[in-house]
């Protein structure tokens, strides 16, 4: 069974992720990097080749790692919007939405330029806000599991993902 996170940009899927796989010895995964590493910056391929484009390399990356057993997989912010990822990584995985207040986000996601879907807009909070409005009732949908972090540590919500994946095997 796959552990995979999902929730916004900003949430701490990277930092969870990697914590997990120190926890329980598995193989982390982060799709976005994994796509940066194949396809080159993904603020690049946003401009250059557009959204649809890096969603459909992302259904790629996910037809793979479906096949996988045993690995935390950190997925970037609109990978389980697409129905078909979701149903990919629940095949083989448990979904966790990690989530966080919009206050919580816009701290985190305020000075980095590198997001995409926030970059030159020049209005942060509202975006994020208008993607928060959007994406969240998705990620419950999906989620198998819903882990609040607003307030925790990184060890805190990788442990409380650990406890509830050990209970699933």
């Amino acid at each position: 069974m796959n552990i995979v996170l999902c929730g916004m940009m900003g949430v701490g899927k990277s930092s969870v992720g990697i914590k997990i796989a120190e926890y329980t010895g598995r193989r982390w995964v982060d799709t976005d990097i994994v796509i940066a590493d194949r396809h080159g910056r993904i603020s690049d391929l946003f401009e250059y080749y557009g959204e649809a484009h890096f969603r459909t390399l992302e259904t790629e990356l996910v037809e793979e790692l479906a096949k996988q057993d045993g690995i935390v997989i950190s997925t970037g912010g609109g990978l389980v919007l697409k129905p078909e990822n979701s149903e990919l990584l629940k095949r083989n995985g448990k979904i966790f939405f990690l989530r966080a207040s919009f206050e919580t986000l816009l701290k985190r996601v305020r000075a980095d330029e590198t997001r995409p879907l926030l970059k030159d807009t020049g209005k942060t909070a509202e975006r994020l806000g208008e993607l928060l409005a959007e994406r969240t009732p998705v990620y419950e949908l999906v989620a198998d599991y819903i882990v609040e972090t607003d307030g925790k540590s990184v060890e805190e919500v990788a442990r409380t993902i650990v406890d509830l994946a050990e209970e699933l095997a």
